[in-house]
């Protein structure tokens, strides 16, 4: 026989405390993720959701906000998206992959999904509609505000959670 002794303990403690206070909301959301630093490691240990979480998340985040800017900090085209909303006074969500737990995988998924892996992937009301210079250019048109506008009540103001000008979401 096996004997596992305390460790093991620690461990069924500490998974039950993330467990119950995950769903329960009350800690980030980098305790149920299960996501791992980008960086230069290239170690299979840093392995971190799989592409159907990543999946996941990203319709969440989607699903939750009007607009939500897939963006990395240095790139010059999420700044040009990011700027079009700021100028038209739009609330919406930032997800830096460059400073995200499982940034990487989550670019594959928006691969996946859009058929485009550059970023910034822009999503308005559900759809994504480009990068930065495809919501520079709706915007120009005067098509990007009345998209903004036909988003679904329940994403259309800043109140919803984790909406707001430019918040980011670069650690969850």
């Amino acid at each position: 026989m096996i004997h596992l002794g305390v460790p093991l303990d620690y461990f069924l403690v500490l998974s039950s405390f993330f467990s119950m206070f995950g769903r329960a909301g009350c800690l980030p959301r980098v305790a149920w993720t299960g996501c791992r630093r980008m960086g230069n490691l290239t170690s299979s240990s840093t392995a971190g959701l799989s592409s159907t979480a990543c999946a996941r998340y990203l319709q969440e985040m989607v699903s939750q906000n009007c607009v939500v800017i897939f963006s990395k900090t240095t790139c010059p085209y999420c700044k040009m998206a990011k700027n079009v909303f700021n100028e038209i006074g739009a609330t919406y969500k930032v997800v830096e992959l460059d400073e995200h737990n499982d940034g990487r995988s989550l670019q594959e998924a928006l691969a996946q999904m859009t058929g485009a892996r550059t970023v910034p992937r822009v999503f308005v009301n559900g759809n994504c509609i480009g990068g930065g210079s495809d919501t520079k250019q709706l915007h120009q048109q005067g098509k990007l505000r009345p998209l903004i506008e036909q988003c679904a009540p329940c994403c259309a103001g800043s109140g919803s959670e984790g909406s707001g000008s430019g918040q980011s979401e670069s650690t969850k």
